[in-house]
């Protein structure tokens, strides 16, 4: 009895999946007889930077001509660019992020600005004004390194169950502890 279900289930298998594939290459046009238009994508490719100190004083004009943007610094490290704007502090969250989106928009348009990182975080584009002036002053890698460390220290969680108690102190609170407890007695 088993058997004789079996058989008319894989035939009835068979016969969807048959039936599918048939009306499946029938819709399917042919790359042959496809006469609708074709472009090419005619984005600005990323130019190589040789100058960033130039290259950064460029995407800073740009930033800072968008309408909303207060203030622009940009930090170019090899050929990867980061531009960090100032809005004014009672624009509401949604209104950076139409500000940041823009500031993208006018960058897209630049070759060294295509593939450039926008931030509006007070933080990172204050860090950016620090590492800017450690360029400047000759120690950019320095300067770079202790802005990383300081930018990685705020990303990174603190998670409680990690946490090693210090073996030193917990020790001299106990002592202490117990001579509190051994005066009372």
């Amino acid at each position: 009895m088993r058997n004789w279900l079996v058989v008319p289930a894989m035939l009835l298998c068979l016969l969807a999946t048959g039936c599918n594939t048939v009306a499946r290459n029938e819709t399917s046009p042919s790359p042959q007889n496809d006469n609708r238009v074709r472009a090419q994508q005619t984005a600005p490719q990323k130019k190589t930077i040789s100058n960033p100190k130039q290259v950064a004083a460029h995407l800073e004009d740009l930033a800072r001509g968008v309408p909303g943007v207060k203030g622009a610094h940009c930090v170019v490290f090899k050929n990867t660019a980061v531009v960090g704007i100032d809005v004014a502090g009672n624009v509401d969250r949604s209104r950076v992020g139409t500000i940041k989106y823009a500031v993208a928009e006018a960058l897209r348009k630049d070759p060294y600005g295509i593939n450039a990182v926008v931030t509006a975080d007070i933080d990172l584009s204050h860090r950016l004004t620090e590492l800017g002036a450690d360029i400047r002053r000759g120690r950019p890698i320095a300067g770079f390194g202790e802005e990383m460390a300081d930018i990685i220290g705020r990303i990174v969680p603190q998670i409680p169950r990690d946490v090693q108690p210090m073996k030193a102190e917990p020790q001299k609170a106990r002592s202490k502890a117990q001579q509190k407890l051994e005066h009372r007695s």
